[in-house]
């Protein structure tokens, strides 16, 4: 019989113990924050603080360390909050491809928590309701230990764990697309938009479809999002018309976020990543990162 793993010793082993759970730290702090870059961050200096910790007096060190990591994401939020309001053009999550994403450990995980619309639902809650409904419902923290970490009672949590999940509501998706067709819409859309092909594009819209182009001021893209399909087609064919209808290569085809997507090298020598939310065979929503600060992870 195989003899079970050892479990690391906290106190004598600070980086056995750690590292089984600095996925789950990232996890948190991208949900939190949106910044892959900052939840690595906030994972470095939870464990800087873990090393430095009396680990003796620390009961449960995963419990610990998520507290840790959600009160360094709420400091990250306080800081970044006028930075937020000057942000030019529309604000999107620093896309990750899947296989990066970090998990939670939780019986009831959420496959659309990592979603650019449930991220971006998430960035309009409060940074307590943010925390709080993260910490319960996806990282299966007692309201206990949410209130002493929150400084406030278990029941204000509850309230803000309950006002959270109503916003959220409309961010829960509706079918999954069969991996086949979702990657088959993505290759019809990449050669559709490039091309300027109207027909193409009008076939795999919807008429509501919106497009969102976060550029960050440091590249070119829409300022505000494009509502509509009709408008949506003309922004592509206006965009092909000046490229001459130029396929870029193609770095990655495969899930951005959980949404099917595809990742290319633009004209311009940097990546841009599209991701596509699709709905009865449709595409509702296009999410396009051009903002090199949140591509470097795609560059190394």
């Amino acid at each position: 019989m195989a003899r079970p793993d050892p479990v690391p010793d906290p106190v004598g082993d600070p980086v056995g113990a750690f590292l089984p759970l600095r996925a789950e730290l990232v996890g948190l702090g991208y949900r939190m924050t949106g910044s892959w870059a900052t939840a690595e961050d906030i994972a470095q200096e939870a464990f800087l603080r873990w090393n430095a910790a009396d680990r003796a007096a620390i009961a449960t060190p995963r419990a610990w360390l998520l507290a840790v990591a959600a009160r360094l994401s709420l400091d990250h939020l306080r800081s970044a909050r006028h930075r937020r309001e000057r942000y030019v053009g529309p604000w999107l999550p620093e896309p990750v491809l899947d296989s990066a994403l970090p998990p939670q450990l939780c019986a009831h995980e959420r496959a659309q928590d990592i979603s650019v619309a449930f991220l971006l639902t998430l960035q309009r809650l409060s940074p307590a309701e943010r925390a709080v409904f993260i910490l319960h419902d996806l990282f299966e923290t007692p309201f206990a230990e949410i209130a002493a970490l929150l400084g406030r009672n278990e029941a204000a949590c509850r309230k803000l764990a309950s006002r959270a999940r109503l916003h959220l509501g409309e961010a829960q998706p509706r079918h999954a697309v069969p991996e086949g067709e979702a990657l088959r819409i993505a290759q019809a859309f990449l050669r559709a938009s490039r091309e300027g092909d109207e027909a193409g594009l009008r076939a795999l819209l919807a008429g509501d479809v919106a497009l969102h182009a976060d550029g960050g001021g440091l590249r070119p893209a829409a300022l505000n999002p494009i509502q509509g399909a009709p408008k949506v087609i003309r922004f592509f064919c206006a965009l092909s018309r000046k490229s001459g209808g130029v396929l870029p290569p193609v770095l990655h085809l495969g899930r951005i976020n959980s949404a099917p997507g595809y990742v290319t090298l633009e004209a311009d020598g940097l990546p841009q990543t599209t991701a596509l939310e699709i709905r009865a065979g449709q595409i509702v929503a296009i999410y396009v990162v051009r903002n090199p600060e949140k591509l470097s992870a795609l560059l190394t």
